[in-house]
């Protein structure tokens, strides 16, 4: 199935390149507003590459409204966004993994001295398997076998494992060049854990950020992913969708039916998945019900985080970033986010409830 292309202003580069071209053009994005607010100064962040279409949208949309203000985020990748906000290097990560019990008991150097951090979950997109194979326009998959192809058991675009759910299709007698992430990622994460989940005997590793398996071809961030993917031949990989634009995607089966990816679809699981019980309230991590065959749900989803602190030094800081965290989970930006990056909004009760938070931080 081809996706859907829209206008959405997407960074395609190469892996070597990604990071830096990827600031720079988020750079490019900050043109400043002509309206002006009480609001000053400069927000720095970086981390999930997911993310980046959307906060592309979120930037352009705050300047605008707040000509004095300038944010730079810096889509590095999900790992290495957490190392920096931890580190103190940024004031806020993107991540497409809330911390770890582990991370939430360290320190905070980006936080006020003791300040602990919370997760705030304001981007919800699905994933997608994305494919480059010639003379090939729909491909079907389940969880065993997509776990077979990136474990490596399904080696060959005909294995009969492939063959037996698209009995019709043009499948080649050609090897699977199949594409994971180079970068420590939350999208591999989300990924890994839709397979564990569904395919444990065939994917028997937990979800992490680094991928398991050493066979592959590895790439820098969902667009250094993309590029593996479409400048190769007999290739696939993940990516999210918002990065999916004009490329063939596989439908997924979930139950007894085979589906394609939507915002709706992935609203639908996320309203049907349950908040992690945690130590502070505030502190938002939704469990993903990835084995969910209801009707209308997509659970190839990722929900990307941001990653604050409780308490920011400086009260003016505190401000501005309380100002841009809000005007992301608010019903606003949730809707620019879907038209520049094909999201899924949350739900307006979800949030109000995400916006109590915001209020929270001091």
């Amino acid at each position: 199935m081809k996706a859907p292309i829209t206008q959405n202003k997407l960074v395609r580069v190469t892996a070597a390149l990604g990071a830096s071209v990827l600031l720079l053009a988020g750079c490019a994005a900050n043109e400043q507003g002509d309206t002006r607010s009480a609001l000053v100064g400069t927000l720095t962040a970086a981390g999930s590459s997911a993310q980046a279409a959307a906060q592309e949208a979120w930037v352009s949309s705050f300047q605008r409204a707040n000509s004095r203000v300038t944010v730079n985020y810096d889509p590095t990748g999900s790992g290495a966004g957490r190392e920096q906000f931890i580190g103190g290097g940024v004031d806020f990560a993107g991540s497409d993994t809330a911390l770890s019990d582990e991370e939430m008991a360290g320190d905070f150097a980006s936080c006020a001295p003791g300040s602990a951090a919370i997760n705030l979950p304001v981007y919800v997109s699905p994933l997608v398997l994305i494919y480059n194979v010639q003379g090939l326009s729909e491909l079907r998959l389940d969880a065993v076998t997509i776990a077979g192809i990136f474990s490596r058991d399904v080696q060959k675009w005909n294995d009969p494992a492939i063959v037996a759910l698209n009995p019709t299709a043009n499948l080649p007698d050609e090897s699977i060049a199949a594409v994971h992430r180079s970068d420590d990622s939350g999208t591999t994460r989300n990924f890994a854990d839709y397979l564990h989940q569904n395919a444990p005997d065939v994917w028997p590793a937990e979800p992490a950020d680094d991928f398991p398996f050493d066979s592959g071809e590895g790439a820098q961030g969902n667009s250094g992913v993309v590029s593996a993917v479409t400048n190769g031949f007999n290739t696939i990989g993940y990516a999210d969708a918002s990065r999916a634009q004009g490329i063939d995607v596989a439908e997924l089966k979930v139950g007894d039916e085979f589906v394609t990816y939507s915002a709706a679809a992935a609203a639908a699981i996320i309203d049907a998945s349950p908040v992690v019980p945690r130590d502070n309230p505030n502190d938002l991590v939704i469990d993903v019900d990835r084995q969910s065959s209801a009707a209308g749900v997509y659970p190839l989803v990722l929900v990307s985080y941001l990653i604050v602190c409780e308490d920011y030094a400086a009260a003016a800081q505190s401000d501005l970033l309380k100002a841009y965290f809000a005007s992301i989970a608010g019903p606003a930006g949730q809707a620019e986010a879907a038209v520049g990056a094909g999201s899924a909004p949350l739900s307006d009760e979800f949030s109000a409830r995400v916006l109590e938070s915001i209020a929270s931080i001091t």
